[in-house]
């Protein structure tokens, strides 16, 4: 169980739940979805900020689901927007969440300039400096804020639906 003594009440709970849920409907406000509708791709957005509506976006057409994701489908958690160092391990957390739910790490999308670096409060003492001091990152968003169509590209290249 991770224990953080600087987080405030609300995320420590939050990354109790995170790091012991069985599934991730259990964390408050985490829903999934079922990217292509087939089960191969499982999306988990970790929306902090701005770029948060750039995921909605891109994801209109896909409908947000709770409880257990299909087995075999490839997990990708895309953390969009400014990660503080006080939330930083509740978004550790919940990668790791997502790995212990999907059987093997998920592939981590960094959306957007906050997500990747800390975009223009990358000189702040609570920001940090990117998602890549945290997790593994599999791929990166560049953009403030990045297209709702190149996330699209990215989780159909992460699918292998496109060559890459």
């Amino acid at each position: 169980m991770i224990r953080a003594p600087f987080l405030p009440r609300g995320l420590i709970h939050l990354v109790d739940l995170a790091s012991s849920a069985a599934s991730l409907s259990d964390v408050a406000g985490v829903q999934w979805l079922d990217w292509f509708g087939d089960g191969s791709l499982v999306v988990v957005d970790v929306g902090l900020a701005c770029c948060a509506l750039e995921f909605e976006a891109a994801a209109l057409d896909v409908t947000p689901q709770l409880g257990r994701w299909p087995a075999g489908a490839q997990v990708v958690v895309v953390v969009s927007g400014t990660v503080t160092d006080r939330l930083a391990p509740a978004v550790a957390a919940l990668v790791d969440a997502a790995a212990v739910l999907g059987g093997r790490p998920p592939e981590v999308v960094s959306l957007g300039a906050c997500a990747s670096s800390g975009g223009p409060y990358w000189d702040s003492y609570a920001v940090t400096k990117g998602i890549d001091q945290l997790v593994e990152v599999a791929t990166y968003v560049p953009g403030c804020p990045p297209p709702p169509e190149a996330l699209q590209a990215v989780l159909a290249r992460l699918a292998g639906r496109v060559p890459a």
